[in-house]
This record gives structure tokens, C-alpha cells and sequence, in this order.
């Protein structure tokens, strides 16, 4: 079992998680480009399960100008929803409400009307824990998402959201090149 795996199946703390995350290399914006997987890595986090619960598919970097930071799953088609209409605050504030069946059930239903057709956020190069690397910056929200790399097919992120004290992680795993 691979480091990655140890930690999906059984967390880490968000110590440790970001000591792994310092212990990588960096990844180029350009390597970015293209269609990416999303899986959830455990630490204790608010928000940790709930993009899996609610469908959560993976991000879309078809330029630096134009990236889809969340794709959905949504009745056999992949769609990408505006992260700004998302009820985060709700989120981090009462997750248990966050995680009832009824508000799954509420989120799949009305998905489609947080669909947008236009990038939500912008790839750049920027300084992250000491290391310059791809990160993605929302255009409507207080996040970063910094990226490293873990092999030829997966980047590890760190979401910095300004209204969290500690990060949320998860892995992205390559589904077609750019």
C-alpha cells in the first residue's frame, strides 16, 4: 500500500498531511493542462467527504485563463458548477447539516442551476510553503489551490481558503493530457 493510499483509507493529521505535501516536488502550470480526476484526502477538515458525497468529479484546465474548478457528475454528464454559488459557509459552519441526505439530495437536484459555462478561476505560478509551483485561483472566492506533484498522472492540492485555519487536501489523477 502506497503512502497515498494509507492516507485515504485512513487519514492523517493535518500536521502530517502538510509535511508530506512540503516533501514534494513542484509542478509546472503547463503540466496542469487538461482533464483531472478528484479524490478527498482525509485530516480532520470540515468539508473532508463531502465533495464525494455531493459528486464531485475533478477540476479542467484548458488554459491558464480558462480553468473549471469544479466538475460534478450529473446524470451520465460531467458539468461544471460556479464554486462562488456553493453554500461553503453552511459547510464549514454546520457540517452535519451539510452531510444529511436531504441535503445531498437538495444539491444533486438543483445542480444544474449552478452550472456555468465560463472559467471560475485562473492557473498561475506562485511561492507556497517555500516552493514555487502551479497553483489555481478562484475568481470569486478567498481560495488557492497549490499543487505538487506525485508522479507522471497525480498532483496532490492543498486548498487555502481564508475562511478555514488549516487546509483542505486531495489528489487529482490525470484523465486526458491538455
Amino acid at each position: 500500500m502506497t503512502w497515498l493510499s494509507t492516507w485515504a483509507a485512513n487519514g492523517l493529521s493535518a500536521d502530517a498531511a502538510l509535511e508530506a505535501f512540503d516533501g514534494l516536488p513542484s509542478v509546472t502550470a503547463d503540466a496542469m493542462i487538461g482533464v483531472w480526476r478528484g479524490s478527498e484526502l482525509p485530516t480532520g477538515h470540515p468539508l473532508d467527504g463531502l465533495l464525494a458525497r455531493y459528486g464531485w468529479r475533478g477540476k479542467r484546465f484548458e488554459s491558464a485563463e480558462h480553468v473549471d474548478p469544479l466538475l460534478f457528475d450529473h446524470r451520465g454528464k460531467v458539468i461544471a458548477v460556479d464554486p462562488a454559488r456553493l453554500p461553503l459557509g453552511v459547510a464549514l459552519t454546520l457540517p452535519h447539516l451539510a452531510r444529511t441526505d436531504k441535503a445531498v439530495e437538495a444539491f444533486k437536484a438543483g445542480l444544474p442551476l449552478l452550472r456555468t459555462r465560463k472559467p471560475k478561476a485562473r492557473l498561475r505560478t506562485l511561492s507556497h510553503r517555500g516552493l514555487i509551483s502551479a497553483a489555481m485561483v478562484y475568481d470569486d472566492l478567498p481560495i488557492i489551490d497549490c499543487f505538487r506533484q506525485v508522479d507522471a498522472t497525480q498532483v496532490l492540492g492543498l486548498m487555502d481558503f481564508r475562511r478555514t485555519p488549516r487546509p483542505f487536501f486531495f489528489l487529482l489523477t490525470r484523465e486526458t493530457p491538455g
